[in-house]
């Protein structure tokens, strides 16, 4: 099959689009508005930019009405967010985290997960997420789309605190990604998780681009 989508009705049944971007990293994103109210929610749209300074991006879809999402507001008003590592056993929290509450409801009222506050604002993160990276709001890109949903709110942050469990390094210095068990994002209503992993080296690649792939720079 072929399929235009700007000019063409979806062929199937369900969206291919999603189904194929896979696997997405999930964005469990913590953070708070100026009055300190508490916010917590997983977005499937979230990825490093770079790493020399490590820099991240999340992006946030409209509410039909056209509200902005709270993480977005949160973030561009007090300047940072927490990302909070979502796991296989943190599953059950991450997608209660994603339930639409009223607006004096929090999302930390419905989950089964211990509470601490971030050093360089007073964010909670959860405590049970073997990583956590502390991100300072950079700025805001809008791409306006077809619909309200499908305006989008890209946003750009840097990382300045990496929290990591020790529990979760090996002996090697290297993070046991296994053992930690992320789970992504896949199409329709379905995730993945990260129990197998298998290394491949570049033939040929010199020292610098070693250690831009092995992370060590």
């Amino acid at each position: 099959m072929k399929w235009h989508p700007n000019s063409e009705k979806n062929p199937l049944p369900y969206s291919p689009f999603k189904a194929s971007t896979v696997p997405r990293p999930i964005g469990w994103l913590s953070s708070v508005d100026e009055n300190g109210n508490e916010n917590i929610a997983p977005y499937s749209q979230w990825q490093n930019l770079t790493f020399d300074p490590p820099r991240v991006m999340f992006s946030a879809n409209q509410y039909p009405d056209g509200r902005r999402k709270d993480t977005v507001l949160n973030a561009e008003k007090t300047g940072w967010f927490v990302w909070n590592m979502a796991t296989y056993d943190l599953r059950e929290e991450v997608n209660k985290s994603a339930m639409a509450l009223s607006a004096n409801e929090s999302e930390w009222d419905n989950l089964n997960v211990t509470k601490e506050y971030a050093d360089n604002y007073p964010i909670p993160m959860v405590a049970e997420s073997p990583i956590k990276f502390e991100c300072r709001y950079i700025s805001t890109q809008r791409l306006v789309g077809n619909s309200n949903v499908g305006t989008v709110d890209i946003v750009f942050a840097q990382v300045e605190t990496i929290h990591i469990n020790d529990d979760v390094i090996t002996v090697d210095g290297k993070l046991d990604v296994p053992r930690i068990k992320p789970i992504a994002r896949m199409g329709y209503f379905d995730y993945t998780v990260v129990t197998d992993t298998f290394e491949m080296r570049v033939p040929g690649s010199d020292a610098d681009a070693r250690a831009g792939l092995e992370g060590t720079s």
